[in-house]
């Protein structure tokens, strides 16, 4: 845990992205409640300590119009009515481990990155939050794509890195250990929970 990573909860986000029920249960075989678990224990720590929630998922409209056929990545999901299902109604929801709480924001996104065609800015900027804590699934997709977006504009930024799952585990490692330090200060659940604690 880095020493000189200071946490302001008045000017801090922290993003939950992308942990929609089947993409969870997708995600985490064999360690789904611990998973759920050590990301609810951020998320009401969190709470209790002032900081601003932010729950960020993907959707689409009937028929998928936000997306392209030729996205390389969510043209697939256009093209599959059996893909298409894991972003409706059950499997889209948010688990009620990590679910909103009243007045916390919703974002509903179409691409990988929290940020692109969002108002997510416009959030943070309005509510002068300047340092975002990100956890998500896939390491390798929202994670990294938000991480990457957020540094460019100067965030201060932190990674929970056990509250992060991909499916490819050597390239989630080698993200959280090689190129999220190098953006971002990487910590555990267990680390984030003792610095705000203290």
């Amino acid at each position: 845990m880095s020493a000189t990573f200071r946490i302001y909860p008045g000017h801090t986000a922290v993003l939950n992205m992308d942990c929609q029920a089947g993409i969870v249960s997708i995600y985490t075989k064999g360690e789904h409640d611990a998973f759920l678990a050590r990301t609810s224990s951020v998320l009401n720590h969190a709470r209790a300590s002032h900081m601003t929630v932010i729950h960020v998922k993907v959707g689409f409209r009937p028929g998928l119009p936000e997306v392209s056929s030729q996205h390389q990545l969510f043209g697939g999901i256009k093209a599959s009515q059996q893909h298409q299902k894991l972003f409706e109604e059950p499997l889209g929801s948010i688990p009620p481990a990590l679910a909103p709480t009243e007045n916390e924001v919703v974002i509903t996104k179409h691409r990988v990155s929290a940020f692109t065609g969002t108002d997510l800015a416009m959030i943070l900027r309005a509510n002068d939050l300047d340092t975002l804590v990100l956890f998500g699934i896939a390491t390798s997709g929202v994670v990294l794509s938000t991480l990457l977006e957020a540094s460019d504009a100067d965030f201060r930024l932190a990674v929970i890195k056990d509250c992060c799952a991909d499916l490819d585990a050597e390239l989630h490692a080698a993200l959280i250990d090689r190129l999220f330090p190098s953006r971002a200060t990487v910590l555990s659940a267990a680390d984030f929970i003792k610095l705000i604690s203290n």
